[in-house]
């Protein structure tokens, strides 16, 4: 069942809902919306998931007012959801993008409801270079990503799309994920990629207390394998689960796998409580 919610008086997000059973909240990354999740959602609620994925403010058939797109809001924007649906005792799963915001979250709103995390492909905790963190992508390559989406958006995205998987991919499913970063409005892909490249998480981390668990590729070049590294350090109860042939989009790369872990640790009983 799909449904838009409003999170504030003058923004709704449109929500995917589907199956029953064990309640899981998916945040999609950038800049696409939760169709990315297409070969989860075929899967997962065959075997007793419920899987709740909105849109992001700004991406797929959510509202795009023109500001609202620190991590802040956007975290604020998912505690909303969550009430209005009566979500509880759920698990919550961010990609990439999704994965930071799952972060601000978990610390911002002390994982309201959440009983254990997990991050997909996690842009956390920073996306780019610092002088204090030698790990994530060079600022300049960030900036770079931000000025071709204000002059050629659609070869932006393609040219994103060409670092993003490590298996071979179709022309045709290239074209369909390419097609999901066009849904999304200008301004909403341009304001988040500057939080992806301004916003700090280190300091999040340690406010994380539910059961995490880090699915990450080993080869990945757009949120490298040593940030999953840093947050495993820093993220207690944390779990690191590498996937040795995935690039950043693990979801695809090697999604019987990444299929099978999330049934595997969705159903798991918790050990920390």
């Amino acid at each position: 069942m799909n449904s838009f919610i409003h999170v504030t008086p003058k923004t709704k997000l449109f929500v995917r809902d589907i199956g029953k059973g064990e309640p899981v909240l998916f945040l999609h990354g950038w800049p696409v919306n939760a169709k990315m999740y297409e070969y989860q959602f075929t899967t997962l609620p065959a075997r007793g998931i419920r899987c709740i994925a909105p849109d992001l403010r700004g991406f797929g058939k959510s509202d795009a007012p023109f500001t609202g797109y620190s991590y802040n809001q956007l975290a604020d924007d998912i505690r909303m959801l969550v009430e209005k649906m009566g979500l509880k005792n759920y698990t919550l799963v961010g990609f990439s993008m999704g994965g930071a915001i799952a972060i601000r979250y978990m610390s911002r709103h002390l994982g309201y409801g959440v009983k254990k995390l997990i991050l997909l492909g996690a842009a956390a905790p920073r996306f780019i270079q610092k002088t204090d963190f030698p790990y994530g992508l060079p600022v300049e390559e960030v900036n770079t990503i931000i000025q071709n989406t204000y002059r050629d958006r659609p070869n932006m995205l393609e040219d994103f799309g060409e670092k993003f998987f490590n298996q071979p991919t179709s022309a045709a499913f290239r074209g369909w994920y390419q097609d999901l970063g066009l849904e999304a409005s200008g301004h909403g892909t341009i304001k988040t990629a500057v939080s992806l490249r301004d916003e700090d998480l280190r300091e999040d981390l340690s406010q994380i207390f539910a059961e995490t668990y880090i699915l990450h590729g080993k080869k990945d070049q757009i949120c490298p394998f040593d940030l999953a590294k840093v947050m495993n350090r820093y993220i207690s109860f944390s779990t690191l689960i590498p996937f040795e042939n995935s690039g950043h989009g693990l979801f695809y790369d090697e999604r019987e796998k990444v299929n099978d872990t999330l049934i595997e640790l969705i159903a798991k009983s918790s050990a920390h409580k």
